[in-house]
């Protein structure tokens, strides 16, 4: 990573129950899992220094909450709310708020399918058709010096099943 490269952390939500309204769905006890091993490992990496301590923003919907509400507190931060990173938002709006963020933050997003692989495949490969698939409680970790369209690098992938 170069000295004035920023890093993203865009996560899926843990495993969450069907259900209606699809806002209220919460986790599932492997969700809450997923959240808690995930939360711990990426806890211990920023301890040991190998990550920024990250601005934890998390989806308003509950299952995105209470996901994220686990990393809150395991990395002792603020759990802050944003409304446009919903399941079907615009992966183009979330770029240019990251854009509006100032420098040197390390930031986590906690959203949903499709707007992580979509917000994933606009930052790295330039367009949100070239989406990555995440499942349940998966992280990309994306480096870049500026959050526009094609421009970020994706430095690692993992999903609780490495974990174990």
């Amino acid at each position: 990573m170069s000295s004035g490269a920023r890093q993203l952390l865009i996560m899926r939500h843990g495993e969450a129950a069907p259900g209606l309204p699809d806002h209220a769905r919460l986790l599932t006890p492997r969700g809450e899992q997923e959240a808690d091993s995930m939360a711990r490992w990426l806890a211990a990496r920023i301890e040991q220094g190998e990550l920024a301590q990250p601005i934890l923003y998390a989806s308003p919907y509950v299952r995105a909450q209470q996901t994220a509400q686990r990393f809150s507190d395991a990395l002792g931060v603020a759990l802050h709310t944003l409304d446009f990173i919903t399941p079907d938002d615009s992966p183009a709006a979330v770029s240019d708020w990251l854009l509006s963020q100032p420098e040197g933050d390390a930031i986590m997003l906690v959203s949903h399918m499709p707007l992580a692989g979509d917000l994933t495949g606009l930052l790295v490969e330039g367009a949100a058709s070239q989406g990555v698939g995440f499942p349940t409680a998966a992280i990309a970790e994306l480096d870049a010096d500026v959050w526009a369209a094609g421009c970020a690098r994706l430095t690692r992938f993992t999903q609780p099943g490495e974990l174990l």
